[in-house]
Formats: C-alpha cells, sequence, structure tokens
C-alpha cells in the first residue's frame, strides 16, 4: 500500500460569518458547494453537534474486532481489510456496498444518526462520536474542488459551523493512499455556551463526496484528540 502524506498546522483567526440567509444540509452535501451551487435548504438539526438532515438511508454494514459480531448486507468475500491488523482497543467497520471503512474504539456504539450512512459514539459521552455521509459528484478527486486551505476554510466557516460560532482551523494533511487523496483537518466550533473540537476527512471515489467526522466535547479534547485520530487517519474508500 503506498501512503505519501503533506501537513500544514496554524491557528486560524476567528471569522465573520455571510449575513445571508441560509439554510442548512448535510455537512458533505455542502462541502460539494465548491463543485455546484448549493440550492436545497433544510432546517438545522443538532446545535451541539452542528449536523443536518440530508437524504441518505442509515445502513449497517460489516463490523470486525473484539467481541464483535457480525452482519453484513453483501456476500462476504476475500478482502485485505479483512487481513489487517486492527489497533488494539479499535474494532473495524466495512461498508462494501458504499465502499469505505474506518476504525472505531470498540466500546462505542452504533447509532443512527439522522442524515448519516454509519455512526458510532461512546456509551456515556454521547457527543463523543464518528459519523459518515456522502452524496453523489462528478468529480474524481478532491483537488478538483479547489486549494486545500480554502475548501476548508469554506467548509469550517460556512458549512459545520452555525450562524453564532466562530471556527478555528488548527491543522491540515494530505495523504494520497494507492493513489487516493484525502484531506484530514482538525478544527474548533466556540459558541457562547459550547464549544466542539473535531477531525473531518473527507475523499472521493466511486462518484461520491465522502466526509468523516469525529470529535468530541472541547473539554475533554486533550484526553481524547489522539484516539479520536486514529479513528479520522483509518479512513479509506473501496472501488466499488
Amino acid at each position: 500500500m503506498a501512503v505519501s502524506s503533506l501537513s500544514l498546522s496554524f491557528a486560524s483567526k476567528p471569522f465573520a460569518h455571510n449575513s445571508v440567509e441560509r439554510g442548512w444540509i448535510s455537512p458533505a452535501e455542502c462541502a460539494a458547494v465548491s463543485v455546484t451551487k448549493c440550492s436545497k435548504k433544510i432546517a438545522q438539526f443538532d446545535e451541539e453537534t452542528q449536523c443536518a438532515v440530508s437524504g441518505n438511508c442509515k445502513r449497517r454494514a460489516l463490523i470486525f474486532g473484539m467481541g464483535a459480531g457480525a452482519l453484513t448486507m453483501n456476500s462476504l468475500r476475500p478482502s485485505p481489510l479483512l487481513a489487517e491488523e486492527i489497533p488494539e482497543k479499535y474494532n473495524i467497520f466495512v461498508d462494501k456496498v458504499d465502499g469505505y471503512s474506518y476504525y472505531y474504539p470498540s466500546d462505542w456504539r452504533d447509532f443512527d444518526f439522522l442524515g448519516h450512512d454509519s455512526a458510532f459514539k461512546d456509551k456515556s459521552l454521547q457527543l463523543q462520536n464518528v459519523r459518515l455521509s456522502f452524496l453523489p459528484t462528478n468529480k474524481t478527486d478532491i483537488r478538483e474542488l479547489g486549494p486545500m486551505d480554502e475548501v476548508i476554510f469554506h467548509l469550517t466557516n460556512d458549512v459545520y459551523s452555525a450562524p453564532n460560532q466562530i471556527a478555528d482551523i488548527l491543522d491540515m494533511q494530505e495523504k494520497t493512499i494507492d493513489g487516493r487523496n484525502y484531506w484530514t483537518f482538525e478544527y474548533v466550533l466556540t459558541s457562547p455556551n459550547f464549544s466542539r473540537a473535531a477531525f473531518a476527512t473527507i475523499a472521493i471515489g466511486n462518484g461520491r463526496y465522502y466526509t468523516l467526522i469525529v470529535g468530541a466535547n472541547q473539554r475533554r479534547w486533550r484526553k481524547y484528540r489522539n484516539m479520536l485520530k486514529v479513528v479520522a487517519d483509518s479512513f479509506k474508500v473501496m472501488d466499488i
């Protein structure tokens, strides 16, 4: 497996939000505004997690890990994913129908996160979670969306954050795995009464724009950051 990476770290200044009235759509769908102008507006779903409703259907795929059973919607056939070494205290979620996989902490449980294809959360800290969504695109690579810093600036300020929040970008990285490019970035959303930190990883493949977000309350970020970074870095798109 060929892997290369590029990293850029910085602390962003507070950004002013667009004063034009706007609606909310899924993070992945709004991310595609760099590709086509968003016209679909949907009401804001959850202020604390800053997620929004989209048309994706929740799907259960294949879960591997210590003590985990398996539920699959398609036939099980040999795959390199099944042979890879899963880090201790993590499971792997594999969706061979929709073409992606990622690790998640083995003590997390799956749940229905509206507008997302799959999601897992901590049993006791529900704001500590990972979720994945996607939407169709005619692009073949994330570099076609534009320069990495401009795209990530747009995502954190105009898509992931609410009008009363300030977005700070802490780090952004590009890596290439088997010829496919991935962007992973770390950011904090701060509102008057709440702050949340997260990693997001985006990639394009199979005619789909994939977005994985894993985060936690900012007060717990220092303790759990490295654990959640493993999740963000593990996301892979498979050819289907």
